[in-house]
């Protein structure tokens, strides 16, 4: 499919934060999210230098920035990088999460150490980040939160229990930071992607052959998912367009999920 063109009046002046933007499905929302017209600060533990530099080619605005999501120092330093270049962040995207490297495998091969440091990615990064964030958006009276989570939650896929418990929490949180945050204007969101042919899943064979065309089949549309299906909905949520919504789940997978 040919991916979405977004006219840079859609997000003219809104500064974006996308965490885990150096590669895969991350890279592709900081792309979109430039195209639309926002500054975005491009935030991984790998280096951000060659997206930063495709949003500069494009004519676009970014800053890239080494973050990891799991130290409250290191989401504070971005947060604070952000404000001093761009003066405001009206988006968070959070996107960090370990996914496309997990193996398959029984819940009870899980071990402890894997358990823990999953969540800390992708449960308390989440946290991390919209902790540092509220202040400045609060100030403003005016903020986006995306959280990033996944229709996995919603079928009860087994085989890596860890992620898809990960991902029921930032579920969760969402909708609690929705209540606490409505009062400052700020709308909290989640996007929830069905299997995304990413990078890292097309070299993970534990995706290939079978489980992903049976992933396929329980679809309304019966076609491999790809990055550039989930942008539409990604600006919508960081855009005014959106501005009455908050607390709301919206999954995007070809219909394998009808919530």
């Amino acid at each position: 499919m040919a991916a979405p063109i977004f006219t840079p009046d859609r997000l003219k002046g809104r500064v974006a934060i996308v965490t885990g933007a150096a590669q895969g499905i991350g890279e592709t929302y900081a792309l979109a999210l430039a195209q639309a017209g926002a500054a975005v600060v491009c935030a991984d533990v790998l280096d951000t230098a060659p997206v930063a530099a495709k949003i500069a080619a494009a004519g676009g605005v970014a800053l890239g920035l080494h973050t990891d999501v799991t130290s409250a120092a290191s989401v504070q330093a971005m947060v604070d990088a952000a404000v001093q270049r761009f003066g405001r962040i009206d988006v968070l995207v959070n996107n960090a999460a370990i996914f496309g490297s997990i193996k398959l495998k029984p819940f009870e091969q899980i071990t402890s150490d894997e358990w823990d440091q999953l969540m800390a990615v992708n449960v308390r990064g989440s946290f991390e980040c919209a902790k540092a964030v509220t202040p400045v958006m609060r100030k403003q009276r005016y903020g986006k939160i995306i959280n990033v989570a996944s229709g996995t939650v919603f079928k009860g896929t087994p085989m890596f229990l860890h992620y898809v418990t990960s991902k029921g929490a930032v579920v969760a949180m969402a909708r609690c930071l929705a209540r606490e945050l409505g009062n400052d204007n700020i709308c909290v969101n989640t996007l929830a992607p069905g299997l995304t042919l990413s990078a890292n899943v097309v070299g993970n064979d534990d995706w290939h052959g079978g489980i992903a065309a049976a992933n396929v089949a329980t679809r309304c549309i019966k076609r491999e998912q790809v990055p550039d299906d989930l942008t539409g909905t990604l600006v919508y949520l960081a855009s005014g367009d959106s501005d009455f919504v908050t607390g709301q789940v919206i999954v995007v997978d070809g219909g394998s999920v009808t919530h």
